[in-house]
Formats: structure tokens, sequence, C-alpha cells
């Protein structure tokens, strides 16, 4: 294991505004450790080397960086007690609730949303904004494609209504696709918009140090109205969120006071 790891980060930060010594560093090192070494380089001097002045490479690099794994409905039950318990609550306070997913990777979860809310309302009164720091996946997002895989919880009659099946692969319904914004946005480094009804950041903040973590649940809890709610994955249940101004609604479910 290479020694120049710290000298990495510091460039990085400045070449991407991207703070990795945030993110844990033992799975950090060793993801990208792996990456440079499929690449051919020695050690993280060479890999930023070839970074500062390939952008193909960077592209590579940022997408290594990143944890893309998700699935529509990921954790059905938790997506069951979203709809019949927290989002009665939450149209009856807002009839047009304001919804931002955080690090939403490749799009399944905000679409997941959507379909849930239209459970509830007409397409043309959900808009949800959804954000994440990796372009190349926003990028897949907006294009609204998946693999079979992405949709394994997927009910069968939410499959019939909002997906068309092309071989193997599944396009979901330019309804549900408009009802979602998608931009790119750093958890850690940018502002986050205010008097959110909800904001849904799954299987993400397990990656960073719990200093980082702590930062970003006060930054949620800013962002929200009061009774507004957070939800999260199912391994980063908030031990004290009383700390943030929070109070547990349901596992994983929290309300702003």
């Amino acid at each position: 294991m290479t020694n120049d790891y710290p000298r990495f980060v510091e460039s990085i930060k400045v070449k991407t505004g991207i703070d990795l010594s945030l993110y844990k560093e033992e799975q950090m090192k060793r993801r990208l450790t792996s990456f440079f070494q499929k690449k051919g380089f020695k050690n993280f001097n060479e890999l930023y080397k070839e970074l500062d002045c390939n952008s193909h490479v960077l592209n590579e690099f940022l997408d290594r960086m990143t944890i893309n794994v998700t699935e529509f409905y990921r954790n059905y039950k938790r997506w069951e007690v979203l709809q019949n318990k927290i989002l009665p609550t939450l149209i009856c306070e807002n009839s047009k609730p304001k919804i931002w997913s955080a690090a939403c990777s490749t799009g399944e979860e905000p679409y997941t949303i959507a379909m849930v809310l239209n459970q509830f309302m007409p397409y043309s009164q959900i808009a949800i904004t959804a954000s994440d720091i990796d372009g190349n996946a926003i990028m897949k997002a907006k294009r609204g494609v998946f693999s079979e895989r992405s949709l394994n919880e997927v009910p069968n009659e939410i499959r019939k209504k909002y997906f068309t099946r092309n071989g193997e692969f599944y396009k979901i319904s330019d309804e549900i696709k408009q009802t979602v914004i998608f931009n790119k946005h750093n958890l850690l480094a940018d502002k986050f918009d205010q008097m959110f009804d909800l904001i849904i950041c799954r299987n993400v903040l397990i990656y960073f140090t719990e200093e980082a973590k702590s930062i970003i649940y006060k930054k949620f809890s800013d962002a929200l109205r009061p009774g507004g709610v957070l939800f999260v994955g199912s391994t980063e249940q908030i031990f004290h969120p009383q700390t943030y101004g929070l109070e547990t609604e349901e596992t994983f479910f929290y309300r702003k006071k």
C-alpha cells in the first residue's frame, strides 16, 4: 500500500472540490488502489499526474470514487411505511410536497418516489429534485433505461404501469421522467435548498466518517421545514436524532421538531 495518499487527497480537493478525507479512509483507499493498479500505475502520485491531464481518466476515477449501487423500491418494506404512514401526513400538510432525493445515483430512488406519489396525486402535482455528485450517474438517470436487476423489488402491477420492456432493459414512462429534475450536487461542499417536506438519502452516508455524517445530518435538518421528514437507509439509523433537532417518527424516518 502506498503512503502518498494524504498528498493525493489534498490534490483532488484542489482540483475537484471533493474532500476524500471525509470518506472512510480504508474503504476509499482500497477502492482507488484497485483502480490505479488496473490502470497500470504504481502509486497515487502517478494516478494524479494522469488525472490532471486526462479528462477521460478523471471521469473514470470519479465513477470509481462514488458508489452507484441502487435499485427501485430498495428495502421494499420501508417504502410501504413511506406510502402508508409518512406521505399521507405530509400531503395533508402540503398538497404539493417539496421533495429531494439526495445522492440519487442513477435515478432509481427519485423515480420510485414519483411512482409512490402517483398513488396520491396526478403527475402534474409531482415535482422532485434529485441530485448526485457523479455527472455520469445523472446522465444515466435522465435516460431512464434500466436493467432487469434494478427492478427486482418492483411489484408486477407497478412494472406494467410505469415501464416498457425493450429486450433486456426497461424504460421508465415519460410521465414519471418529467416529474424529476436532476442536478449535480456535493453534499459536503454545496449549499442545500430549504423548506423540504421530505428528504430521502439512503445507503450513502455509511461511506462517510462520523464527522462528515454529523455535518450532513445537521444540513439536512436545516433544509427541512418544521414537521418535514428525513428518510435514511437501513444501515444508517440515527441514534441521537435530537442532536440535529429531529425525532424518530418510524424506524429510519426522522421528523424535524
